[in-house]
């Protein structure tokens, strides 16, 4: 099981980061191979379709979005929704994205309920399965470096758990159903 694991925030402080680094870990610990993308030290610059030349990271990135059998995508809320870095990176993989597992983090001052949704929102659109819960956590759940709230920390084992099981079930299927000839599978048109 490879898990790519996506950081979108741009704050060197940022406790998303601390999220997602408890996420992989216990991904990790479960038998997991765990790669973290940091958008901040690997850029994309805006999405241009009609650019002539492939942006410097975009080879690394590319080979990192391709050998992963799912995604944990970490952001933090802006103004309701995801950051502009992970948008920008769902836009440039899209297709890459069909069949496989994604689940989310979200950090927020509120609930970032409205993020994560629209987060699912467009993975959906990019034809991938949607963990049905994800972790959200604020501020007040991390202190000195450190995620302190109990239930913060369990939901993140719990995201890294299913992910691990969850993404390797459908992994396999979608594995096989590339595989196949039968015609009946989303997937045979990606084949």
């Amino acid at each position: 099981m490879n898990i790519l694991c996506v950081l979108s925030s741009n704050d060197n402080e940022s406790i998303t980061s601390l999220a997602l680094e408890t996420v992989a870990g216990a991904a990790r610990e479960r038998g997991a191979t765990v790669h973290i993308l940091d958008l901040r030290k690997t850029p994309l610059p805006l999405l241009n379709p009609s650019a002539e030349q492939e942006p410097e990271h975009l080879p690394y990135v590319r080979q990192l979005v391709l050998a992963a059998d799912a995604f944990v995508l970490a952001t933090p809320d802006y103004h309701g929704s995801m950051s502009g870095t992970l948008k920008n990176f769902l836009d440039y993989f899209w297709m890459e994205f069909a069949g496989k597992v994604f689940g989310y983090v979200c950090s927020s001052f509120d609930k970032g309920l409205t993020a994560m949704d629209h987060v699912r929102t467009c993975v959906r659109q990019c034809y991938g399965w949607s963990l049905p819960f994800g972790v959200n956590m604020s501020d007040d759940d991390v202190s000195d470096g450190a995620i302190v709230s109990v239930r913060v920390a369990e939901r993140l084992r719990m995201l890294a758990r299913d992910m691990v099981v969850y993404g390797s079930l459908i992994s396999e299927q979608r594995a096989r159903d590339l595989q196949s000839t039968e015609g009946a599978t989303f997937m045979a048109k990606y084949r």
